[in-house]
């Protein structure tokens, strides 16, 4: 079994650490807010002062936090994981980044002879918690077979992009064409809702339908029922944010991302209205505030 630290413990950190524990891997934990760790902690975590105490010894670091600057603080300066890792020891990134702070990490990490792991995720906080996550891998083959086994504890399927970098970019994509989606079915529904439709038979229909994903049959739920706060898995902050690195990853590579840009100001407009810290559903709000300003 490994020796495991793990860094960040928000709603999908917590529970693939707790994977990780169940597995029988021991783990080192740490997070910003202690108070996150004591969960952790009765099922068996050590629960380390620092990021750096947490990754000393370890054979894989996993990190999962909101964005570039909370990533980069882990990682980097003196007192930074990178620091107190042991050469030939992996490096996990498993947060949703930008494209190119993960292969300057990466880098970094190569220079100090630590393997990187490019290794965002996918799945909701209860898939997290049973350990059946799909991770979207970027690393080098020989990395990638000698983690198996701990990744492994993490997830029901691992998809192998191909080089450090990959794993991310293939994120970023997947991740925009979701937030195009959930703001188009924001906009489907308030059009439903105005032409005097019944909202729950809608949704239904647009799940069931050729025009339906994961994301348009669960949002539309929500939207139909006003039920944000029950549902809430991803706020609109970490949804503009995601928008936003797959805008740069996408105009990075040429590509207009005409709708991707139109979103994002879908979700800027949901989050000044005071929804960033709520579920991301509540770009229904930014689109009824838009459509009410219209109709004046």
């Amino acid at each position: 079994m490994a020796r495991i630290a793990f860094c960040g413990l928000g709603q999908m950190g917590a529970g693939m650490a707790a994977s990780l524990l169940r597995a029988g891997h021991t783990v080192s934990a740490w997070n910003r807010s202690p108070a996150k760790t004591a969960t952790l902690a009765k099922v068996g975590a050590t629960i380390a002062n620092s990021p750096a105490a947490a990754a000393e010894g370890a054979d894989i670091t996993f990190v999962m936090v909101s964005d570039d600057e909370a990533s980069r603080s882990l990682w980097l300066g003196a007192t930074g994981l990178l620091e107190a890792m042991e050469a030939g020891s992996f490096a996990a990134e498993c947060s949703t980044l930008s494209h190119a702070w993960v292969c300057e990490l990466a880098e970094t990490a190569s220079r100090k002879q630590i393997r990187f792991l490019d290794c965002p995720v996918t799945g909701l906080p209860d898939t997290a918690a049973r350990g059946e996550l799909t991770l979207l891998l970027g690393a080098d083959p020989k990395d990638f077979e000698d983690s198996k086994t701990v990744l492994a504890a993490l997830s029901k399927e691992v998809i192998h992009f191909g080089a450090v970098g990959a794993g991310t970019a293939y994120k970023l994509i997947v991740n925009l064409l979701g937030a195009v989606e959930i703001a188009a079915t924001a906009e489907a529904m308030e059009s439903a809702a105005r032409a005097g439709l019944d909202l729950s038979q809608v949704a239904d229909a647009l799940a069931k339908g050729a025009a339906g994903s994961f994301h348009v049959g669960r949002q539309a739920r929500i939207m139909a029922t006003g039920s944000h706060a029950e549902n809430l898995a991803f706020t609109t902050d970490l949804r503009r944010k995601d928008t936003r690195y797959g805008v740069q990853l996408s105009q990075e590579f040429g590509v207009a991302s005409a709708l991707g840009v139109l979103t994002l100001a879908q979700f800027d407009h949901a989050a000044n209205l005071g929804f960033g810290a709520q579920a991301e559903s509540h770009v229904l709000d930014a689109v009824r505030d838009q459509s009410r300003k219209k109709s004046r």
